[in-house]
């Protein structure tokens, strides 16, 4: 069973520790093991922590006591590099934070810690994670374990290609436009982008997205998302729109069959004829366990929605550049350049975008009373060379730096919770993925749809040839 730990459950690896088959320290070593003879291959972990066996040793006195903390007690995690973790360097994927080591955790590692998990270190991330891939110039390129020429997206890429790799059996990202979904699509697993305010955030990196960006988790079964979010979510006083949530299982959860409206593609945007074929199957499969899936259009204005939401970015960075006197000396000219564009944009116009993402969280309610969950692929593009931003042909046409993104940030702009689920891959092997889109408070709903489809489904679980080596 020892070599074969990583295929396991979170919920199993927990029954191990608890009835002495296992402990915490030779589960951490058997991870500890894969990270040093796989990661160098793909640059998913980038900063370890040398507190992690100090970590799974007070776990094991813990579980030996019958005293627990929860499910995930003594389970090695990795945190994202925009997420600060007392004690270990957050570089955020940028030399203006590559020396900067927080003195406290932030509020979702806090919960973590709280609830036993070994922290095995922090996942590789682009700059300001403001990319759909995953370079930068503190760490270099982090590449996709079915394919290391490849990406695995961004911005979360070193967390999905160590999940992917069976480096760590969760990893806690964010999704601030597509960053938990598109590159869960990208290497076969499962992503939760959680709702605003679920889980509660305070004490973190300057919030350059608003709260566009939220905390969520990584992994290969519906249920180790769910465990995850057991400890992960709920309200906090410290963040005010955490505090309108019940505790996690007991939400806005709906059962029986579901009405779900299917959204092919958004508009004119190209989208991979590969991609469409095996949503499509994905859609069939949903319809087959009972729910009423009607195929149509996606009746909110997101054309809106994607022009300005290049200026959130900018302003975010440049506010950012006031307050970070080195700002230009340390960072990328591309992104010297967005904080320039941003300082010129008026309050009187930035006020107005956020007026038009209030409006447009109004539409998306008003949709969600006609449907159950919205269906859609969660990238249009498969993935592409690992050190290039973004693919600039999609289905034979030239597209823009978020051209692989359009089914993905309308869904931070409204800020309600979806989840990407892997799907039929690709002739070539390469995983591919949809997202389910539910109604606020819905991630119980999310969660359990999901887990029926999991049970059905053929695409769950694989393993990249490297991850078996």
């Amino acid at each position: 069973m020892m070599d074969e730990l990583h295929t396991l459950s979170l919920r199993t690896l927990a029954g191990c520790l608890r009835d002495g088959t296992l402990s915490t320290t030779a589960l951490l070593d058997h991870y500890l093991e894969r990270i040093a003879r796989l990661n160098p291959r793909l640059n998913a972990l980038v900063i370890e922590n040398p507190s992690a066996r100090s970590m799974a040793l007070e776990a094991d006195q813990r579980i030996r006591a019958g005293s627990p903390l929860s499910l995930l007690d003594g389970i090695p995690v990795l945190i994202k590099d925009n997420l600060l973790v007392k004690g270990l360097r957050t570089t955020w994927g940028t030399q203006l934070y590559a020396d900067f080591t927080p003195d406290h955790d932030e509020l979702p590692v806090e919960r973590l810690r709280a609830a036993g998990v070994v922290i095995v270190g922090k996942s590789n991330v682009p700059a300001f994670t403001l990319e759909g891939y995953t370079d930068n110039s503190v760490f270099g390129v982090t590449r996709n374990p079915w394919n290391t020429a490849l990406t695995p997206g961004g911005s979360s890429g070193g967390a999905v290609a160590a999940v992917a790799a069976g480096l760590v059996p969760l990893a806690i990202g964010t999704d601030g436009g597509g960053s938990i979904r598109r590159p869960a699509a990208h290497t076969g697993l499962i992503g939760l982008k959680p709702g605003i305010g679920r889980v509660a955030r305070h004490a973190g990196l300057p919030q350059i997205l608003l709260d566009l960006e939220v905390v969520g988790p990584i992994a290969r079964r519906v249920d180790d998302v769910r465990i995850a979010m057991e400890v992960l979510a709920g309200g906090d006083r410290r963040d005010p729109r955490s505090r309108c949530y019940p505790g996690f299982g007991v939400g806005h959860h709906k059962t029986g069959p579901l009405k779900i409206l299917y959204v092919a593609r958004l508009g004119d945007h190209p989208v991979d004829p590969v991609i469409q074929a095996s949503v499509q199957r994905a859609a069939e499969a949903l319809e087959a366990l009972g729910h009423q899936v009607e195929a149509g259009p996606l009746p909110l204005d997101v054309e809106r929605i994607a022009a300005l939401w290049p200026s959130v970015g900018k302003v975010g960075l440049a506010m950012l550049a006031k307050q970070q006197p080195r700002f230009d000396e340390l960072s990328d000219e591309k992104y010297r350049l967005m904080a320039q564009e941003g300082a010129v944009i008026s309050s009187a116009e930035y006020l107005a975008v956020i007026e038009e993402f209030s409006a447009f969280r109004a539409a998306v309610g008003e949709l969600f009373a006609q449907h159950d969950l919205i269906m859609m692929p969660a990238t249009a593009a498969q993935p592409w060379p690992a050190q290039q931003a973004y693919p600039e042909v999609i289905d034979g046409r030239q597209v823009g730096p978020r051209g692989h993104a359009v089914f993905t940030g309308w869904v931070n702009a409204c800020g309600h919770p979806a989840i990407a689920l892997p799907c039929e891959p690709d002739p070539d092997g390469l995983p591919i993925g949809f997202q389910l889109i539910g109604d606020m408070a819905a991630e119980e709903t999310l969660l359990s749809v999901a887990q029926a489809y999991e049970a059905r489904s053929d695409y769950v679980q694989r393993w990249p040839s490297l991850a078996r080596e």
